[in-house]
């Protein structure tokens, strides 16, 4: 009805008379009813949606490394600078331990000489008899020393045995010499008696002149045994200055002796330095000959050659091929927000999804999601990195299905870590406000840590 008309006829319309008024009426009153009863299904399962459990959870993104440091890739590098001489692998080939890479050749003029080694033990054999020389020269000396002192002592014992005689000489000299002094005065009083007594008559001049004789004659006994005397002193005085010559004389000796004998000690014991500077030598000369071969480290594939060419110099420490173990543990770091930092402990549940394996993923409810993999958390670096964020590394749930065979270092994963169980309708309350997930500890810790 167009209503254009001021007067209504729909009380004077008996609608119930006509089916098709009836049908529209049904049909209308159907839709509404089915639409009430949808629209309430649908609020009554969004309440329990709502309070059904949900499972916060912290997302990050990482990649695969090994778990051993030893077991990651690596670059050789060459200790000693060089020219590539021959390359005896290739890209992708497998080398096991101690194969030869490549063969370099020697760029500095130090170690040009083809026979170095020969020359340096010729230097050094050379040295060793020079330090046996020193040796002898030493034991020699050390005997000249010994025979020195032997002789030294015989010495003096000899010129202390002619000090005491000339001692006693000199008191035998001067006892006589008290004795002769006693003669002369005995005969000079004689003789003065005599000449007494010639004056007076008493005594002929013969006799006088006789006594004059002894009394001559002994005075001239104490002159000669006063020189005699004299003499002896001499002797003894001048064999106290040979006894201090002797001492002095084989002093200097000894003094001369010990002086070559610190020489020589001194030579060989530079000799003995020279002896371990060219042992040295000859050792890196040695060792440095083995550094022409760059060696595998250890079984693996070679990845990348980072020298390429012949001919081509090479620095010391340049890094030539990079190598990728054959036997490694797969471990995954990723990284994760400060904020998120207190959410996480060893051992801890990750759940992991792969770069290239499908998976159906439901982060709330873990239990039906497909395609993960699940982790624990072994170790968690207590600094940031340069992306500001902190490591977080991920070995394998030992007691969890394997991971997969065909993964390799460097692919990328995103991981979910587990945490507390809460309502749906609380996770859209935090999610809406920006709250972190709720901080907690696992029982079994927290009882471990009250026992």
């Amino acid at each position: 009805m167009l209503n254009i008309s001021d007067r209504s006829i729909s009380k004077e319309l008996h609608k119930k008379k006509f089916s098709s008024f009836r049908k529209i009426k049904d049909l209308y009153s159907y839709s509404f009813d089915r639409l009430v009863k949808v629209v309430i299904l649908m609020i009554i399962v969004i309440i329990v949606i709502m309070f059904m459990p949900w499972t916060q959870n912290v997302r990050a993104k990482g990649d695969l490394i090994a778990l051993s440091p030893e077991q990651r890739p690596q670059t050789i590098q060459s200790v000693i600078a060089g020219r590539i001489e021959k390359w005896y692998v290739q890209e992708g080939q497998l080398v096991k331990k101690g194969d030869t890479i490549l063969r370099i050749s020697e760029v500095k003029d130090d170690y040009f000489d083809p026979d170095l080694l020969g020359n340096t033990q010729l230097q050094l054999d050379a040295k060793k008899f020079s330090r046996l020389s020193y040796e002898e020269k030493v034991k020699a000396l050390e005997n000249q020393i010994d025979a020195l002192e032997k002789s030294l002592k015989l010495k003096i014992s000899q010129a202390e045995n002619k000090v005491k005689q000339n001692i006693l000489k000199v008191t035998s000299d001067s006892i006589e010499l008290q004795a002769t002094r006693v003669n002369f005065q005995v005969a000079n009083e004689q003789y003065q008696r005599f000449k007494s007594l010639f004056d007076e008559g008493l005594r002929s001049l013969t006799d006088l002149e006789n006594r004059n004789l002894k009394y001559q004659e002994s005075q001239a006994k104490l002159i000669s045994q006063e020189n005699k005397w004299l003499t002896s002193k001499n002797e003894l005085i001048n064999s106290k200055i040979e006894l201090n010559s002797i001492q002095a004389e084989y002093k200097d000796k000894i003094a001369k002796a010990n002086s070559d004998k610190f020489s020589a000690l001194s030579g060989q014991y530079d000799t003995d330095a020279s002896i371990n500077k060219l042992k040295n030598q000859y050792n890196n000369y040695q060792i440095r000959n083995s550094f022409y071969h760059i060696l595998a480290p250890q079984d693996g594939y070679v990845t990348q050659a980072r020298q390429v060419g012949i001919g081509e110099t090479i620095k010391e420490g340049a890094q030539i091929v990079s190598i990728m173990p054959v036997v490694y543990d797969l471990a995954i770091q990723m990284y994760i927000k400060p904020i998120d930092l207190p959410l996480f402990e060893k051992g801890q549940k990750v759940m992991i999804q792969f770069d290239g394996w499908p998976a159906i993923i439901f982060s709330g409810w873990p239990g039906i999601s497909f395609g993960t993999y699940e982790g624990e958390v072994l170790a968690i670096d207590n600094f940031t990195t340069d992306n500001h964020m902190y490591r977080v590394l991920v070995k394998p749930k030992h007691d969890s299905h394997p991971w997969p065979t065909q993964l390799r270092v460097g692919a990328g994963i995103k991981s979910i870590t587990l945490l507390k169980n809460v309502s749906v309708w609380y996770e859209l309350w935090r999610q809406i406000n920006g709250f972190p997930p709720d901080y907690y500890k696992k029982k079994s810790d927290s009882s471990s840590v009250n026992k």
